[in-house]
C-alpha cells in the first residue's frame, strides 16, 4: 500500500480523475448535467468512461456552447471548462438564463478577478454555489504521460499544481525557447507563491525542459510497440482510433477506444512488441477453444482468429474488448505488410544506430526505388538519411533528392527533407545525438543482436533516456542543462517532470516507463505539446518557423 500511495503522487490520470470526482462530489446528491467545453471534454473521456460518469448521478453531458439545451431545472450543473473569452461569455449568458437547478463552477486553470467579477454580475439569479480553479488543463495519456493537446494560451504549470510540485528547473540551453518557458514557469510560481505552497519534500522535484529539436530522429522511427504501433500507423486521437477506412469494418468497429484505464487487455500489452500480443491473442482465443472441444478451429494467422471472433460470438461476450484487439491488430499487419514496413524500419533502424554510410547509402537508394514504398515512407528515409549524414563527405543526398523527384512525390514533401536540418541538424543540436562508433558501442551493439531477431527493429534509444540516466547518477552538465536560478540539486532527483517543448513520443514515453520500473526511488512524469507520429512531425518540420505549430505559446503571467 505504501509504494502503491508513493507511485500514485506522480500518476497524471489519477490527479485528473480525483479533480473529477471531487466536482462531482462536491455537488451533493441528486441528478446531474456535466457541462463542458471541446477540450475540457477531450481531458474527461480520457480518464473517465461514460458508464463510470453515469454511476456518480450524472445523467447527462453537454457542451457550454450548444444551443439547442433544454430547461431541465431538476438537474444540478456542473460546469468543468477552461476560462477563455468565449467560454466565460457563453457562462454569463447562462447565467441570465439559467436551465438548471444550481451551477457548480470549475475552471481548469487561473481565472481573473474581472471575469469572476462579470460572472458575479450575470448570476442576478443567485443559482451559482461554487466557483473554483481545478488544475487539469491537460490530457492524461498514460499515468506517466501528459499532453498539451488543446488550444489557445496554455501553460506547463498546471500540471505542476495538479501534482502538487514546486519544483527546482533546468533547461536545455541551446533552445531559446527552453529557457523562455523556464522563466515563464519559473515567474508565474513566483507571482503565484500561495498555489505553490506545498509541504517540503526531503529533494525538492526537478522540471526539465527540452525542445524536440535536439532529437528529430525519434518522431521519423516506425514504432513496433503495441500503442506507438497504433498512434503510428493508424492514429490514437484522446484514446480513440477512426478505423471507418478499415476494409470490410463493421459498424460497431468504425471507431473503437482504446484505454489502459478500462480495458484490461490493452493495459496489459501496451508496451509488449507486436508479435507477443499477436500470441497473446491467439492464447486467450486457445483458452476459450479448450472449454468446447468439438469446436476446435486453427488459429495460425491473424485472418483466422477474425474469421474465429465472427463465428463465436460468445467469444466476443465472454472476451469483452479481445474482438477489438483482433481488428486493431489485423488492421496494423495489413498495413505492414502492404508497406513493407519490416523492411522499411530495419534500414530505419540503421540509419539512425549505425555508422556504415556506405551500407545505408546503398539501403536507402534500394528501397527508394521500390514501386511499394509508399511516399511518407520514401521522405521518412531521406529525412533519417539527411540527418545522420547531414556533413559527410561522400553525402549522395542530392542524388536521393532526384530519386524522390523520379518516384513522383510532391514538392511540398520534398521541401520536407531541408527542413528536417534546419529545424533539428548539426548547427541546431544541443547535444551529440549521433555517437560516433566506438569498440565499446560495437560491443554493445553485438550483444544485443544476440538477444533476438527482433532486436534488429528495437535498436534505437531516444536521446532522452541518455538525458534521464545522466540527471539520475549526477552527471548531466549543468553546461549544457543549467538550473534557472542560484541553487542547485546536491541529491538524486526522486520526482521529476520532463517537458518537452514541439512534442513527446510514445518510444520516449516507453523509456520513461522503463525507468520507472528499474530505478527505485525515481518517479518520472513525461508531457509535450502534443504526442508525435510521422503526420505530426511533418507539420513541425515543414512549418518550423511558426513556433504556434509546435502548441506553445511561452506564457506570461497576464495570459493566464
Amino acid at each position: 500500500v505504501l509504494e502503491l500511495n508513493y507511485n500514485d503522487k506522480m500518476n497524471v490520470t489519477l490527479a485528473v480523475k480525483q479533480y473529477i470526482s471531487k466536482m462531482i462530489e462536491s455537488s451533493g446528491p441528486g441528478m446531474k448535467v456535466l457541462l463542458m467545453d471541446k477540450e475540457t471534454t477531450s481531458i474527461v473521456s480520457v480518464v473517465y468512461t461514460q458508464s463510470e460518469i453515469l454511476q456518480k448521478e450524472v445523467y447527462l453531458f453537454e457542451r457550454i456552447d450548444s444551443q439547442n439545451r433544454d430547461n431541465m431545472k431538476h438537474l444540478k450543473a456542473i460546469c468543468f471548462l477552461r476560462p477563455t473569452k468565449e467560454n466565460v461569455e457563453h457562462l454569463i449568458q447562462e447565467l441570465r438564463r439559467p436551465k438548471y437547478s444550481v451551477y457548480f463552477i470549475y475552471f481548469s486553470n487561473v481565472i481573473s478577478k474581472s471575469e469572476i467579477k462579470a460572472l458575479a454580475e450575470a448570476d442576478e439569479q443567485e443559482v451559482v454555489a461554487e466557483v473554483q480553479e481545478f488544475y487539469g488543463d491537460f490530457i492524461a495519456v498514460n499515468p506517466h504521460l501528459f499532453s498539451l493537446n488543446l488550444q489557445g494560451a496554455h501553460c506547463e504549470f498546471f500540471l505542476l499544481l495538479a501534482l502538487k510540485k514546486c519544483p527546482m528547473i533546468r533547461y536545455q540551453l541551446s533552445s531559446d525557447m527552453s529557457k523562455r518557458l523556464a522563466e515563464s514557469v519559473k515567474q508565474i510560481i513566483t507571482k503565484e507563491y500561495e498555489l505553490f505552497d506545498f509541504r517540503k519534500t526531503e529533494v525538492p522535484p526537478l522540471l526539465l525542459i527540452l525542445d524536440r529539436s535536439d532529437d528529430a530522429i525519434t518522431p521519423l522511427l516506425n514504432q513496433w510497440t503495441y500503442q506507438a504501433m497504433v498512434h503510428e500507423l493508424l492514429g490514437l486521437n484522446n484514446n480513440r482510433i477512426d478505423l471507418s477506412r478499415v476494409p470490410g469494418i463493421s459498424k460497431d468497429l468504425r471507431e473503437v477506444v482504446l484505454s489502459a484505464e478500462n480495458d484490461e487487455f490493452y493495459a496489459n500489452n501496451l508496451y509488449l512488441n507486436f508479435g507477443e500480443i499477436g500470441t497473446n491473442i491467439k492464447n486467450l482465443m486457445e483458452d476459450f477453444q479448450k472449454k468446447k472441444p468439438k469446436d476446435k478451429q486453427k488459429l495460425e494467422s491473424i485472418s483466422d482468429m477474425k474469421a474465429f471472433v465472427d463465428n463465436y460470438p460468445q467469444f466476443k461476450k465472454m472476451s469483452g474488448t479481445v474482438s477489438k484487439h483482433v481488428t486493431v491488430v489485423g488492421e496494423l499487419s495489413r498495413l505492414v505488410s502492404e508497406r513493407q514496413l519490416m523492411e522499411v524500419s530495419e534500414v530505419e533502424q540503421e540509419l539512425a544506430c549505425q555508422n556504415d554510410h556506405s551500407s545505408a547509402q546503398q539501403n536507402v537508394r534500394r528501397l527508394l526505388q521500390n514501386p511499394r514504398l509508399s511516399e511518407t515512407d520514401a521522405v521518412r528515409l531521406v529525412m533519417l538519411y539527411a540527418l545522420r549524414y547531414e556533413k559527410h563527405s561522400s553525402s549522395i543526398l542530392p542524388s536521393l533528392m532526384e530519386e524522390l523527384s523520379r518516384k513522383g512525390v510532391s514538392e511540398r514533401h520534398r521541401k520536407m527533407v531541408q527542413s528536417v536540418v534546419e529545424y533539428g541538424g548539426k548547427r541546431v543540436r544541443g547535444s551529440e545525438l549521433i555517437a560516433p562508433t566506438d569498440a565499446v558501442a560495437i560491443t554493445k551493439q553485438f550483444f544485443k543482436g544476440l538477444k533476438g531477431v527482433e532486436n534488429v527493429y528495437t535498436q534505437h534509444q531516444p536521446l532522452l533516456h541518455d538525458t534521464l540516466d545522466q540527471l539520475i547518477k549526477g552527471r548531466l552538465k549543468d553546461s549544457q542543462f543549467p538550473y534557472l536560478g542560484p541553487s542547485s540539486l546536491r541529491d538524486r532527483p526522486q520526482d521529476i517532470i520532463v517537458f518537452i517543448i514541439g512534442g513527446a513520443t510514445y518510444e520516449e514515453a516507453l523509456t520513461v516507463y522503463n525507468l520507472n520500473r528499474t530505478m527505485p526511488g525515481v518517479r518520472i512524469v513525461l508531457g509535450g505539446t502534443a504526442i508525435h507520429n510521422t503526420k505530426r512531425s511533418d507539420a513541425l518540420y515543414l512549418f518550423k518557423s511558426d513556433r504556434d505549430l509546435c502548441n506553445i505559446n511561452v506564457c506570461d503571467t497576464n495570459s493566464v
